[in-house]
């Protein structure tokens, strides 16, 4: 292995370190949990959750996991995963990089008295044998691995041959990001970064990353029927929590005067949510 290759090895590890420790301290939609008991703010949380993105419902089609083998990338606070595991799949399996999320997500699931098989593992390292699943799902969560096209091949790997994957990830042209780049780089006297720059520093995660179209469709490469739609998130919209950790009173007043009717008709294009349907090829040779 080359020095190159080594110092890279290196630096994805500490990224990945980084990222377990963001979402280990605080789980995607925490700030929604609200409520006295533990079913309390799960219920809540899901509510809000459904509420601000009524898009991935549709997108998921959750009742199209009936009688399959179904794995979930990032199960987060469980919301989606519960709504699997409702469906009746054949097995449902779950994974996360944090055990704060799967232990979140095994009581979620035991308050509405379901299971799953759910383990604290790489979506780069899938630790199940080729062809194990009918259908892999992931909501928001790959673009923060550090190699997230190996995690796209792992979603391959794993898929049984017409097996389909639905996976979200940020999309790199989005309202989400002119607000975070004309807030950390042209406001704050650095118009050199680049929009790749400021959605690894400011955007969750350390190194979050985002695609365009194009991009997602060569990481999909190896899959038949790919098809690309975006969302307006709830952060290209201000809406719920959506800026959180930036605060200021620019936001504050932001939040009061943005036009979000003309947003969602003149520039739906520009959502952060980039949704992903692919199928694995039906026979080998057909790639």
């Amino acid at each position: 292995m080359t020095s190159d290759a080594i110092g890279r090895q290196t630096s994805d590890a500490e990224l990945k370190q980084q990222v377990r420790d963001f979402w280990q301290a605080a789980a995607c939609g925490e700030v929604y949990a609200q409520g006295a008991s533990l079913r309390e703010r799960l219920d809540t949380q899901a509510r809000t959750r459904y509420a601000l993105e009524p898009y991935l419902a549709r997108f998921a089609r959750f009742e199209d996991g009936r009688s399959l083998d179904v794995l979930e990338i990032g199960v987060g606070m469980g919301a989606d995963h519960l709504e699997w595991a409702r469906r009746s799949p054949r097995s449902l399996t779950g994974v996360d990089l944090t055990a704060q999320a799967v232990e979140l997500t095994r009581a979620r699931l035991g308050l509405h008295g379901f299971r799953s098989r759910l383990l604290r593992t790489d979506a780069e390292q899938l630790p199940f044998r080729a062809g194990s699943f009918d259908l892999v799902y992931s909501w928001g969560v790959i673009h923060h691995s550090p190699d997230t096209p190996a995690a796209v091949r792992e979603i391959r790997r794993v898929l049984r041959p017409g097996g389909r994957a639905r996976v979200m990830i940020y999309q790199r042209r989005s309202l989400v990001g002119a607000m975070l780049w004309l807030r950390y780089a042209l406001l704050a006297g650095r118009p050199e970064l680049s929009l790749t720059e400021v959605y690894a520093r400011q955007l969750e995660s350390p190194g979050t990353k985002a695609y365009t179209p194009a991009e997602a469709r060569a990481m999909f490469s190896g899959f038949d029927a790919v098809e690309l739609r975006s969302e307006l998130s709830p952060g290209d919209l201000l809406e719920g929590a959506a800026g959180q950790r930036h605060g200021g009173v620019l936001l504050q007043a932001a939040r009061r005067i943005y036009p979000r009717w003309a947003v969602k008709r003149v520039l739906r294009g520009l959502g952060l949510h980039l949704m992903i349907e692919a199928t694995r090829p039906a026979r080998e040779d057909a790639e």
